[in-house]
């Protein structure tokens, strides 16, 4: 199956999530508000959810085999990781620029 993610936002500091994501699945099925986690054992990807009257949150939609939930996980696990390395590469590069200097004007002297 062919799964394209986006990540939307990036919200590193604020609690367990680290940032939100959309997937489309075959250029037939989107889902939005998939949410990178960071848990105990490390980040997670957790599916759009609502609470309901338990209490409990439920999963509005998501993946009904293994396989697919796998490759879900997968995919968007790449693509957080690699949103992280842009911001890291373009933070290293707006330090990286020279500073400009800038030469006084000449005086005169009378």
């Amino acid at each position: 199956m062919k799964i394209d993610v986006r990540i939307n936002s990036l919200t590193p500091g604020e609690g367990n999530v680290k940032a939100i994501a959309s997937a489309n699945l075959d250029d037939c099925f989107a889902v939005r508000n998939i949410r990178v986690m960071e848990g105990k054992n490390g980040l997670f990807v957790s599916m759009p959810s609502q609470k309901g009257q338990d209490g409990e949150y439920h999963d509005i939609c998501f993946p009904t085999t293994a396989e697919l939930r796998k490759q879900l996980n997968g995919a968007v696990a790449e693509a957080y990781k690699q949103a992280i390395v842009q911001i890291q590469e373009q933070s290293n590069a707006n330090f990286s620029q020279p500073e400009q200097t800038y030469e006084a004007a000449p005086t005169m002297s009378m």
